[in-house]
């Protein structure tokens, strides 16, 4: 990965490991070069994995799709432990990761290879059809937000395609539940195989039709 992109990601806001990002970024660059269709992430926050996934983008010659609603995920709001003040619009009070997201899209010189869309996952899932090389689920980890991003993109992955989930903890101690239930409802199904394990990154690839 370049130097310089990887210090950019390492510097922008957010919760993935430079190790775990460089997996994302490998993943990546073996998912666009299968030509399936281009990749697309679930949360984008600030842009760290955006920046990752979009090196790999333009180094494959493909294109990432962010889906976030730049709201912050329940985790992400006032009172919980990873809630950020910085991040706080002064005028309406709640979160919004929008601007500094732009920030991190134009210090990498990705904005033409990224590609944000600003909105609810599952209502812009409903309306999208083109299939996916990879599709990489780190958004609300909430059972309800997790399992509507499961449903509502996995049937887009293509056969050949990978499946991404981020903070898959096998051990309850470490983290919460839901990516890993989700990851394994993906190996139980028979329509994917895991490819590699970095952390709690946990890749996918599609081997069947299903799910």
């Amino acid at each position: 990965m370049d130097p310089r992109l990887l210090e950019v990601a390492r510097r922008t806001k957010g919760f993935m490991p430079d190790d775990e990002g460089l997996a994302l970024h490998r993943a990546g660059l073996r998912a666009a070069g299968t030509g399936l269709g281009p990749l697309l992430e679930v949360g984008t926050y600030c842009g760290k994995s955006s920046v990752y996934l979009g090196a790999a983008a333009r180094e494959a010659g493909s294109v990432l799709f962010t889906v976030d609603h730049h709201r912050g995920s329940e985790e992400n709001q006032a009172g919980w432990e990873h809630h950020d003040t910085s991040l706080v619009d002064s005028t309406t009070g709640r979160m919004d990761t929008l601007p500094t997201f732009r920030r991190t899209m134009v210090d990498s010189g990705l904005e033409d290879v990224v590609v944000a869309v600003l909105g609810d996952s599952a209502t812009v899932a409903r309306y999208w059809a083109t299939p996916l090389s990879l599709l990489f689920i780190d958004g609300g980890h909430g059972s309800e937000p997790a399992w509507a991003d499961y449903r509502s993109w996995v049937p887009r992955v293509s056969i050949g395609g990978r499946l991404a989930i981020h903070d898959v903890f096998p051990d309850p101690a470490d983290g919460g539940r839901p990516p890993f239930e989700l990851y394994s409802r993906a190996l139980e199904s028979g329509a994917f195989s895991e490819e590699e394990a970095y952390g709690s990154l946990r890749v996918l690839i599609r081997t069947a039709k299903g799910e």
